[in-house]
């Protein structure tokens, strides 16, 4: 059997890999000029592979249920053993795992060596113009000629970060065999918003809660370090809410974001500690009350939006007033106007619809014999190891169905 796999980022090694340990030729067709360019700048280069904490809600998908179903098959445990038996030793931060080594270079360098073990071919700056199905397997036209296959795996990848080579050119040889898009979005991604305030506070970093708001209703919220830049809101949980962002930017409805810059204190909680802190010192000024709680870019943005003058005696400050900053602390309101490009985005959200590819395979139910895997489907992850995971788990799921469904072998006989 002959099994053709176009793509090498993380999803189609993976299923070259696991093709290849059964048995099978494996060509490997990757349009840049080197394999695996996205999964070296995973991680800020360090590669977070996968995450011990594995949940059903950490993946997206408009089939809610279709990713799981997956990622049950090759677990976070497996990718572990599979990274350690080529010679990667991981190192465990609160279960965000990386190389013990902590550079991404050596995950796909370990990948590289067992695809020249297996004999893998692989064949650099080959960009797939067209599959045509036939009888008889495949034929696969490229910039550089015509390539047959009995098996295709379309690992091309989704539109994010095209530098790499994620172009979206894979949803195209996709729609050319009758298949449908989601609507493709940045994922993972900031957020540009409308007020003119943002040059003020830009570098400024605060922990916080980013509660995402589509037409007033909350649909996703996420707490971690906020980054504030010249155009908007960044940072991991900014992120983790940004696929939400783009849907509804998308829809053309209103999105809006609201930070709380005090996460930790219930509305009731903070009133009592601020009026506490008003009390002890309340000859302090405004502007000086507010020094040991945050960056003074946002202190002054604070006394700003709240029309206060900040030289005032905090003492002295009506009920309103205080409230008023209570409010900007805990619910400053944002509006999001768009997301930044997919040349900035991590992943996509959207890319072809699950519904019309086998659950248990990943097989086109459409044109038996093609299989999909890792980004160009319709499933996008949180940060923190589980796009990669998603990647490491269909592109064995697949390959090992491409395979006539084997199991995985330690090592090839």
């Amino acid at each position: 059997m002959n099994v053709v796999v176009i793509g090498a980022g993380a999803s189609g090694l993976m299923a070259a890999i696991t093709a290849a340990r059964q048995g099978v030729m494996v060509t490997i067709l990757e349009q840049k000029d080197r394999i695996g360019k996205k999964l070296l700048s995973t991680g800020n280069g360090r590669c977070n592979f996968t995450n011990l904490a594995q949940e059903p809600q950490f993946y997206r998908s408009e089939n809610e249920s279709f990713p799981w179903k997956i990622i049950e098959k090759f677990s976070a445990q497996k990718v572990i053993a599979f990274f350690l038996e080529l010679g990667i030793y991981s190192k465990n931060r609160n279960g965000y795992m990386y190389p013990h080594s902590d550079q991404a270079a050596a995950v796909l360098d370990v990948l590289r060596m067992e695809l020249e073990r297996l004999h893998v071919r692989v064949l650099t700056e080959h960009k797939c113009t067209q599959i045509v199905p036939g009888k008889k397997g495949f034929k696969i036209q490229t910039n550089q000629g015509v390539l047959k296959a009995d098996k295709v795996i379309l690992s091309a990848g989704s539109k994010a970060a095209p530098v790499t080579g994620s172009d979206g050119s894979g949803y195209d040889l996709a729609k050319g065999l009758g298949h449908h898009l989601v609507p493709v979005l940045p994922a993972l991604v900031q957020l540009r918003c409308k007020e003119n305030f943002y040059k003020a506070i830009a570098g400024v970093r605060v922990n916080g809660t980013v509660s995402l708001y589509v037409d007033k209703e909350c649909v996703a919220k996420d707490t971690g370090e906020i980054q504030l830049t010249n155009y908007g809101i960044s940072g991991i949980p900014v992120f983790q809410v940004s696929r939400y962002a783009a849907l509804g930017l998308y829809q053309k409805k209103k999105v809006t974001a609201h930070l709380n810059f005090m996460p930790g204190f219930t509305e009731e909680q903070f009133h009592h500690f601020l009026m506490n802190r008003v009390n002890t010192r309340p000859k302090k000024t405004v502007e000086e009350f507010l020094i040991g709680m945050f960056h003074k870019k946002l202190c002054n943005l604070f006394i700003k939006c709240a029309s206060i003058d900040k030289n005032k005696h905090v003492g002295t400050c009506t009920a309103e007033e205080i409230h008023r900053l209570e409010n900007l602390i805990q619910q400053f309101e944002v509006e999001v106007k768009e997301t930044n490009s997919f040349e900035q985005a991590q992943v996509c959200a959207g890319g072809i619809d699950t519904t019309e590819v086998q659950e248990e395979t990943l097989e086109s139910r459409y044109i038996p014999g093609l299989y999909f895997t890792g980004e160009i489907l319709d499933v996008d992850g949180i940060c923190g190891g589980y796009n990669l995971q998603w990647a490491w788990s269909s592109g064995y799921v697949a390959a090992m169905a491409a395979t006539a469904n084997g199991t995985i072998k330690g090592r090839t006989q």
